[in-house]
């Protein structure tokens, strides 16, 4: 006799897990939008230097990392939040504020995780199509908002199409929904993005509105992915105790802390490596474009392609590998013929269109 599991298993979609892992060094890994420059040696030496101690749980308060953001973004350590990567706060936030009869809303194809909050509390998920330029349409999401919805999702810039609305938009969202219903704007690329300009910027909606929460992680432009530590920048300090109260005890590990601190200490190498980042973003863009293809404005690390009707998205992939490179396909992401490709080293980026412009 088989275990018997809750219903709420068989609702959860699988997150779509990268391969590639165990296909040997020389394959460029530009399928899961991680940086390709690895932690500055100061930060590799913080969160090694806490390892010798691992018999120990880690600081239950976080207060250095917690003391260490609200001093960058000019907010109350109460109202920051921490956790296992983004993604964990994310988890909370639908555990601490879905339930049956509730409603979530956010647009699709967007952050795969998104979907998992509903599935898991059995809340019922609206999704809104993207417009024609694969933007969020805020105007629709506003309309879908009932008395029954408890959180907004907004991933800006968006996970995978790598487009980004304004926040003259944003606001004019949260001026249109109820005050006790939690938006959630979801920054993970925001450092990235030219449409909204310094990271300090959607900061400053949190003053007017208690009811946002801006989600960011060290995963992208800190180069910090393995270490899972994110954040989230609270207009109120319920939300923090909210999604605190529904996770375990410990939820960020040492090293991640030590490495976040020293982290934040070297803004103007994060700086150097966005500028280099973003440069390498033209340059991807202008060769895809240069093959005929269409590709999103992007305000991420990553683009977002569409192929010709005529190719087969999964004849491209294969072929991409065989290659020697890894990008995501968009059937995976929620919509079919169109390529996620982070932004990686120039080598990289030129290897990825020349085998592109192969397989068309």
């Amino acid at each position: 006799m088989s275990l018997e599991f809750a219903q709420r298993i068989r609702r959860i979609p699988s997150y779509p897990v990268a391969s590639g892992y165990d296909l040997g060094e020389d394959m460029a890994m530009l399928a899961s939008n991680e940086s390709c420059f690895g932690p500055l040696p100061a930060v590799v030496d913080a969160a090694s230097s806490v390892i010798a101690g691992a018999n120990r749980y880690p600081d239950p308060s976080y207060s250095p990392l917690r003391d260490a953001l609200a001093k960058r973004y000019g907010i109350a350590p109460e109202r920051v939040a921490l956790g296992n990567g983004s993604c964990d706060i994310l988890l909370a936030a639908g555990e601490a504020l879905l339930e049956p009869g509730a409603e979530v809303i956010y647009a699709w194809p967007a952050f795969s995780v998104y979907p998992h909050l509903a599935a898991s509390s059995g809340a019922r998920a609206i999704e809104v199509p993207l417009d024609a330029d694969d933007r969020h349409d805020l105007d629709a999401i506003a309309t879908e908002v009932t008395v029954a919805t408890r959180l907004v999702l907004v991933c800006n810039p968006n996970n995978p199409t790598s487009t980004a609305v304004t926040l003259d938009a944003v606001e004019a969202l949260l001026q249109r929904v109820p005050s006790h219903l939690c938006v959630i704007l979801d920054e993970a690329y925001v450092e990235y993005s030219l449409t909204l300009g310094d990271t300090y910027a959607s900061v400053e909606l949190l003053r007017r509105w208690p009811n946002l929460v801006l989600l960011r992680t060290f995963s992208k432009v800190y180069g910090l992915a393995s270490l899972r530590a994110g954040y989230a920048l609270c207009g109120s300090a319920d939300f923090r105790i909210a999604v605190d109260q529904v996770r375990q005890p410990f939820h960020l590990n040492a090293a991640a802390q030590a490495g976040a601190v020293e982290a934040l200490r070297h803004q103007d190498e994060v700086e150097r490596r966005v500028t280099q980042t973003l440069a390498e973003r033209m340059s991807l863009l202008d060769g895809v474009e240069r093959l005929g293809l269409w590709a999103a404005d992007s305000d991420a690390n990553f683009i977002w392609v569409r192929l010709p009707e005529e190719l087969e998205e999964t004849d491209v992939v294969r072929g991409l590998v065989e290659r020697g490179l890894l990008v995501r396909a968009g059937a995976s992401l929620g919509r079919e013929g169109a390529l996620r490709v982070t932004v990686g080293s120039a080598v990289e980026n030129e290897r990825f269109v020349a085998a592109l412009g192969e397989l068309l």
